[in-house]
């Protein structure tokens, strides 16, 4: 694994490695297992970041469970949100009624989670919880409650394990964050 590495003339460096992330997987599964073992929660995967942290969390589950995906773009091909959350792709799943768990890779502005919770919110849940694998508290834009952290981190910009720069890097079985920390603190235009 590499400690380093260069994308878009821009140096990274590791931040969490594969070892680290998967034990923490493991870790959050077996606390799912035991808060749902008489249910059959419905995971719904954030498209296209989560999709990575899902697979791996899925495997670790061994309750009954079904699987779903929605699709929001925050982002487009920025380092820093745009704000504006938009639907790209819509549940497939009878929510109603049902325990539901929002499966996210990063929870930054808390802009997502909401448009979330309030989407899913609207078919009646029996129950609605949300797991991230990564969670910035200092760049909250909304209080949202998170009810599975994998890792509290600063605001920095990080990639690999699912998270994107312009779509690439989401294959790295590790996550690195931008050397120059500096840069994830510039406001949008």
């Amino acid at each position: 694994m590499k400690k380093y590495l260069t994308l878009n003339g821009e140096q990274f460096v590791l931040y969490l490695s594969e070892k680290k992330i998967q034990d923490r997987v493991r870790q959050l599964g077996n606390q799912i297992n035991k808060a749902y073992k008489h249910q059959t929660p419905i995971f719904i995967g954030i498209l296209n970041g989560s999709f990575v942290f899902m697979s791996d969390l899925i495997r670790h589950i061994t309750v009954d469970c079904e699987i779903d995906f929605l699709k929001l773009s925050s982002y487009g091909d920025a380092k820093i949100s745009s704000g504006n959350v938009k639907l790209l792709k819509d549940l497939n799943c009878q929510v109603e009624g049902r325990d539901i768990i929002i499966v996210e890779d990063i929870v930054d502005s808390g802009l997502s989670v909401d448009f979330m919770k309030r989407l899913v919110n609207q078919h009646h849940p029996r129950s609605l919880k949300i797991i991230s694998l990564l969670y910035k508290k200092n760049a909250l834009k909304i209080d949202v409650k998170i009810d599975y952290i994998g890792f509290s981190i600063p605001n920095y910009f990080v990639i690999g394990y699912g998270l994107d720069y312009a779509q690439k890097v989401r294959n790295l079985r590790a996550i690195y964050r931008l050397a120059d920390e500096r840069i994830t603190q510039r406001k949008p235009a």
